[in-house]
């Protein structure tokens, strides 16, 4: 369950009639960004074109692999759900704990991967839907728990159970509910509400910059809509993810929002009080001339916009070609089983993306069978591999070498 309704309440009353008209969210956009907004924009927008640049489309694909469970990793740490990489992996395999607590977050996660994979693959095929469309919101919801056992779909308080259904809005008055000092629109208005969400953020009327701004200003939104009983949080990451594919900053995949969110600029805590801050009402006239503060929009904008930014920086670093290749070698060199020939192996897959099996002798220098013990190895390690038996290798980026690949990757623990 999400952690925004770990103080689950029972229906809140609604006593003034103008928090149910679905101009509540304005301002929605931002038409005037101000000169910081401006040059953020500028430098993600620059940032995105570099990251993975000089990597084959092949390595690109397979790490961008391992960015979804890292973004499925720092999606539960916001929900307070600290589930381990791999366990995600494991999940992911089909092997669940037998403790039912641990077996449902595993779930969640593995959830989260194959609803991100879908999406990217629906980029890359051109099918992905407009991504704040109410239907394609309702997809994600629904795709995200379509597994989920009925304990996991039930939300309880202290006097009653509420069953929720996957991709359903909120409809009934005990659906309504308080989210810590923020009262959403009820459960009647929601539907008109996402209506006037999708209308508000078609992305369609927009320039390029109003589109990248769109996104933090979206993603609040949806959330200050509340649309579901539960998952809301994790449905606006997803949407975000899927609007810069669309907006054309996903950058294939190569970097996740949900890290930057988790960990914030200085503080992790600050995802929680940014978007608290944005829910604030228009404060006076020269505040705008919407329902809710046109300064704090800005401002949750602003810093949405640089977790972006430091997040971009931050895996480019990461996967830089040269510096990529040199922890590879400090990885065979650190091994207990490998050979220092495996790493010549491990370079030639990161650049030219795959590999015949035959070539490893030219490769490694070696004698065949020497060079194919080498090759076993490696692939038995998971850092190569292919979708045949007999099939061309590629790079991989199994847990296990993530913490030497990629250094601060994960927290510390």
């Amino acid at each position: 369950m999400d952690t925004e309704h770990s103080n689950w309440k029972t229906s809140a009353i609604y006593p003034m009639s103008d928090i149910e008209t679905t101009s509540r969210i304005e301002p929605a956009l931002i038409d005037e960004p101000s000169s910081a907004i401006a040059d953020v924009v500028a430098d993600l927008t620059a940032a995105v074109s570099m990251l993975g640049k000089f990597l084959h489309p092949l390595t690109a694909a397979n790490l961008a692999d391992a960015v979804r469970i890292m973004n499925t990793y720092y999606s539960n740490l916001i929900e307070g759900h600290n589930t381990r990489p791999r366990d995600i992996e494991r999940a992911l395999s089909g092997e669940l704990d037998q403790n039912e607590e641990r077996r449902n977050l595993q779930i969640e996660a593995a959830a989260h991967v194959r609803v991100q994979t879908e999406i990217d693959r629906m980029f890359l095929r051109g099918t992905l839907p407009p991504a704040t469309s109410a239907g394609f919101v309702q997809w994600i919801h629904n795709e995200f728990y379509r597994d989920a056992s009925p304990a996991m779909l039930t939300l309880k308080n202290e006097s009653r159970e509420i069953m929720m259904v996957p991709g359903q809005w909120r409809s009934r008055p005990e659906h309504d509910n308080a989210v810590g000092r923020h009262l959403p629109p009820s459960s009647e208005r929601v539907a008109d509400f996402m209506r006037y969400f999708e209308q508000r953020y078609s992305l369609s009327q927009l320039g390029t910059a109003g589109r990248i701004t769109a996104i933090p200003a979206a993603h609040h939104r949806l959330n200050y809509i509340h649309p579901f009983p539960d998952g809301n949080g994790r449905v606006s990451r997803l949407m975000s993810h899927a609007m810069a594919h669309q907006i054309g900053i996903g950058a294939h995949g190569l970097w996740s929002i949900s890290r930057g969110l988790a960990r914030g600029l200085e503080s992790r805590g600050e995802y929680k009080s940014m978007m608290d801050l944005a829910d604030m009402p228009r404060q006076g006239d020269l505040d705008g001339r919407g329902n809710l503060s046109l300064k704090a929009l800005k401002d949750f904008v602003l810093w949405f916009l640089r977790v972006c930014l430091d997040q971009v920086q931050f895996m480019s670093g990461l996967f830089d070609l040269n510096e990529l290749r040199q922890r590879l070698r400090t990885l065979v060199q650190r091994s207990n089983t490998l050979k220092p020939e495996a790493a010549a192996l491990l370079e030639e897959a990161l650049m030219r993306g795959e590999f015949e099996r035959g070539e490893v002798a030219r490769i490694t220098g070696l004698p065949e069978r020497t060079a194919r013990r080498i090759l076993a190895d490696v692939t038995e390690l998971g850092l190569l591999a292919s979708s045949t038996p007999k099939g061309s290798v590629s790079l991989r980026f199994p847990e296990s070498a993530l913490e030497e690949l990629f250094p601060r990757l994960y927290p510390q623990v």
